[in-house]
């Protein structure tokens, strides 16, 4: 499926999760790496047709699709990259969240590990989506942190590369793929799709592990933020950060204020995204994405 076909599709499909999926089928990501998995590569002309066909036909869909999104947006994904493996791809998954035990406690996990029926071979795919804000300090230093400011892409870069897609190599995980009857070497691949959040009148450092073709929104502080701005504004909850947002009526100013509230008394970054009417569907579409936060963030 090229970019432009999955860009087509998404502004055809109605139901959020098949909507969700077609982005996750082609989305940028954050890690540029050899380790780095790209599915439309692997994708049929097909499966263009069969996302239409769920989408016309929720029954036939995956009963993956069908259930009510978990609560916690790295579960909804890691439902939806199940289905993007089976159902599209054709591949079987042989782990999945697979726990790996030493002396009794747990040093690590295995996301999924899957039969590539393409290439023929087993891999280890390690999957997160990302959020992170650009965010330059005292010093003139880019620092890109998550809405948690716990979380940050130079660590999450780290931890992908050097530890969490080389688990297959500890002792105690080469035990637990034999007993599962994989014995011959395994390809690790990293999947990390997501955007980054550029500050507003700021200029940043993105480095050099993340692809030029990265998906980009921008952040601002609470007190940047007026009614002059927000008024094709509406806000984005989980799991509708992944992917692009339209719906058919007008955003609702009341509820961009009463988010903005929210920030202000409770203290916790908000997402939101800017809306334009398509003059040819009708539908609001949106332009652009864009996170605010209280002004004591990070």
């Amino acid at each position: 499926m090229d970019a432009k076909t999955a860009q087509d599709l998404r502004s055809e499909l109605t139901k959020p999760a098949i909507r969700h999926l077609a982005w996750l089928c082609q989305a940028p990501q954050l890690l540029k790496s050899p380790l780095s998995f790209e599915p439309g590569r692997y994708l049929s002309g097909d499966a263009f047709n069969l996302l239409q066909a769920w989408d016309r036909n929720p029954e036939t869909a995956p009963a993956r699709l069908r259930e009510t999104p978990p609560r916690r947006l790295g579960f909804y994904f890691e439902r939806l990259y199940q289905v993007l493996l089976e159902d599209l791809l054709g591949w079987n998954i042989l782990l999945q969240n697979q726990q790996i035990q030493s002396q009794g406690r747990t040093v690590g996990e295995l996301d999924f590990v899957v039969h590539n029926r393409s290439e023929d071979r087993i891999e280890h795919h390690e999957i997160a989506i990302k959020y992170y804000l650009g965010f330059r300090d005292a010093g003139g230093k880019t620092l890109w942190y998550g809405p948690n400011s716990k979380d940050r892409l130079d660590l999450k870069t780290d931890q992908m590369l050097n530890r969490q897609s080389q688990r297959t190599g500890l002792p105690e995980a080469q035990a637990v793929l034999a007993e599962a009857g994989i014995v011959t070497p395994v390809t690790p691949r990293i999947f990390m799709p997501g955007y980054l959040f550029y500050p507003v009148e700021t200029s940043i450092v993105v480095p050099d592990t993340v692809p030029a073709n990265h998906l980009r929104g921008h952040w601002r502080y609470l007190s940047q933020v007026s009614s002059a701005d927000t008024g094709n504004w509406v806000v984005l909850n989980k799991p509708h950060w992944i992917g692009p947002w339209s719906q058919p009526e007008p955003p609702v100013a009341s509820q961009v204020a009463a988010a903005l509230e929210t920030i202000r008394v409770h203290n916790v970054p908000l997402l939101f995204a800017k809306l334009e009417q398509n003059s040819a569907s009708g539908l609001w579409q949106e332009t652009d994405r864009l996170f605010v936060v209280p002004d004591s963030w990070p």
